[in-house]
């Protein structure tokens, strides 16, 4: 055992309190009041519940601080209070602890509570770790000050947040001991996936001089996680599971695990080696004391399953070069310029004509097709259902755009590992259209993360690495690229993001349409220091209505000069003519600047994309040798 814990415990079985959020609800406390804030406005009511597990007999009680950070304060707009809230918390369950021993029934520690900020964190989220770091940091300056005798980092769902509370630890408290929580699934899983033995390991090797499990689906779920921690460290464990999961019961969600039940498991953790109990959702202070009769009459020497140390077995498996993971990728490697054209999934079920045109782009010599997700938010064929299709049967290689709309970090793992089982390995990295601009705006959304975010996790599976940092076996070998946009108003944010898509991963870019070169150039010099291969998209205009489509509802940078051009044609046909060589003028000069080009095909005209792009591909195509498709628009 550590020496921190173990000046203060020995190696006996100590247990701890349970549920503060279930005793303050039974006190008539409603779920939409900030819990942590009762520290300041009803103290006595905090402190009774205190005592209450005191008289039950638990040697450890925690302050009612789990949520008390800055990021979950917020909400309350208690952000300026954290340090009072945490101190105060200390020094309520401190009085309560010394009115405990002023009788002299026994000695208690007051253990300061650190829950999960709330959020996500990178890679998956938008929240920096140095941003969660300096959040604990703060809670725990407050715990500290207030006097805690430990710290409790808990129910944390993955753990790179975990690193971060136990790192805010270390830098504000070196000498404090600390026990830290995961919670896990049913599988007995942390909610990022990583195994219960991993956990333990990772979570010793960062400093915590205690591991364990709490929360969770209740305590059968949360022994299995104990015995697979317990193959993983030799440090101390701790179990404090819910009491089950909990059943709406006339509007109530109530926790059915009797404390009998929960007693029962007591001595069975006991003898998993685990020496710190207690409990947390539906547990009261009937629960603990009923665990504390348990204790009192198991054997007095633990008969505790032998602890091994173990190294975390983390098999990283790196893709393959570049250039050997799809034909896109070794053109992008080679330094060829690359032609690709842009098409949409239809609208129903029938892609014949998307696959005659895609045919025929790739007999002209177009290297790529990319198919868009959804685009502006409306409801097509799968993108990955096209792409595949279009490889099996047009015998082009395809590019998958991929969004974050519809899809949580589940589903974005299991769409991906079955992406490159069926043969497609290349993907662009896309936030998505919001619902509302689509035929459905009440559609619900996900985004349970955005590009940068998708751009860490495919390049953590082509390490052979799910989210969680556990190995999935062979690389994905996708390529990876994102977008970029030279012409939006907030250029600061752009280039900044685009930083962070090129440190997650990202190998090359696509921009949005290019109408204004200077535009295109500036955007390439702001980025020297983090230059990936830039592909510029190109948009044949095909109307003056289209010119200011392109510029007010998608935001683009389309110059006058252009509108003036467009505004000189007077019928449809000039009009797309125009369209075409504005878009072969924009794609000439452009050439010396970037490694390829994007061609989009407007209202499924591939043979107006075609024409775009036979000044570099040596050949002219005839209007009539390419499926047209669509209505033009004036």
């Amino acid at each position: 055992m550590t020496n921190r814990l173990q000046s203060l415990f020995g190696d006996r079985p100590v247990l701890c309190d349970g549920a503060m959020g279930t005793s303050l609800y039974s006190h008539g406390v409603y779920i939409n009041r900030c819990y942590d804030e009762l520290n300041l406005s009803q103290p006595d009511l905090v402190r009774s519940i205190h005592e209450e597990y005191l008289q039950a007999g638990a040697e450890v009680i925690e302050t009612n601080t789990f949520g008390a950070n800055s990021f979950r304060l917020r909400r309350y707009g208690l952000q300026d209070k954290v340090a009072e809230i945490n101190t105060t918390g200390v020094r309520i369950a401190r009085a309560a602890v010394n009115q405990l021993e002023e009788k002299q029934a026994g000695k208690a520690f007051v253990a300061g509570s650190i829950g999960p900020l709330g959020v996500r964190l990178e890679p998956v989220g938008k929240v920096g770790l140095d941003e969660a770091r300096a959040a604990f940091a703060e809670q725990v300056s407050g715990l500290v000050a207030g006097g805690a005798d430990l710290l409790i980092i808990e129910t944390m769902p993955a753990l790179n947040e975990a690193e971060q509370a136990l790192l805010a630890v270390r830098e504000i408290a070196p000498d404090i001991p600390v026990i830290v929580m995961v919670t896990v699934d049913e599988e007995a899983r942390c909610l990022d996936g990583t195994t219960p033995e991993i956990a333990a390991t990772r979570l010793a090797a960062w400093g915590a001089d205690a591991v364990g499990v709490n929360c969770s689906t209740g305590p059968a779920t949360v022994l299995t996680a104990i015995e697979g921690m317990a193959a993983g460290t030799s440090l101390p464990l701790a179990a404090m599971p819910n009491a089950g999961m909990p059943r709406a019961i006339e509007g109530r969600n109530i926790y059915l695990c009797s404390p009998e039940y929960m007693a029962s498991f007591a001595r069975k953790f006991h003898k998993a080696g685990v020496q710190f109990l207690g409990g947390c959702c539906g547990t009261t202070p009937n629960h603990i004391r009923a665990m504390k009769s348990f204790l009192r009459a198991s054997e007095a020497q633990k008969n505790a399953v032998p602890h091994t140390t173990r190294e975390p077995i983390v098999t990283e498996t790196p893709p393959a070069p570049l250039a050997e993971r799809s034909p896109l990728g070794k053109l992008i490697q080679e330094g060829a310029f690359v032609s690709m054209v842009e098409i949409v999934p239809p609208r129903g079920i029938d892609c014949k004509k998307e696959i005659d045109g895609a045919a025929s782009l790739a007999a002209l010599g177009v290297h790529i097709i990319n198919i868009p997700d959804s685009p502006r938010a409306s409801a097509r064929m799968s993108a990955q259902s096209l792409c595949i299709q279009l490889q099996q049967k047009a015998g082009i290689e395809t590019l998958l755009h991929y969004t974050c709309r519809d899809r949580n970090v589940l589903s974005i793992q299991s769409d991906l590992l079955g992406a490159s089982s069926i043969g497609l390995k290349n993907i662009l990295c896309l936030t998505g259209d919001p619902p509302k601009l689509g035929n459905y705006p009440d559609a619900t959304a996900v985004f349970d993360v955005d590009a940068i975010g998708l751009v860490n996790i495919v390049n953590r599976l082509n390490h052979g690495l799910d989210i969680g940092g556990n190995p999935i076996g062979e690389s994905t070998g996708f390529t990876i690229g994102c977008a970029a946009n030279p012409g939006v108003p907030d250029i600061e944010n752009e280039i900044r993001r685009f930083a962070y898509k090129v440190e997650a991963g990202a190998e090359y870019a696509i921009t949005q349409p290019v109408f204004d070169l200077s535009i295109l150039e500036t955007f390439l010099k702001r980025i020297e220091g983090f230059r990936i291969p830039i592909i510029a998209g190109i948009w044949p205009l095909t109307s003056l209505r289209n010119a200011e489509f392109m510029k007010n509802d998608l935001r683009v940078s389309v110059p006058d000069s252009i509108f003036l051009r467009m505004q000189k044609a007077s019928t449809p046909e000039e009009a797309r003519a125009e369209g075409i060589r504005i878009a072969q003028e924009m794609l000439l000069t452009a050439m010396p600047m970037v490694q390829g080009v994007q061609v989009s095909a407007p209202f499924g005209r591939y043979s107006a994309a075609a024409d775009v792009l036979s000044v570099v591909l040596g050949r002219k195509t005839k209007q009539n040798s390419l499926a047209t498709g669509g209505t033009a628009i004036a």
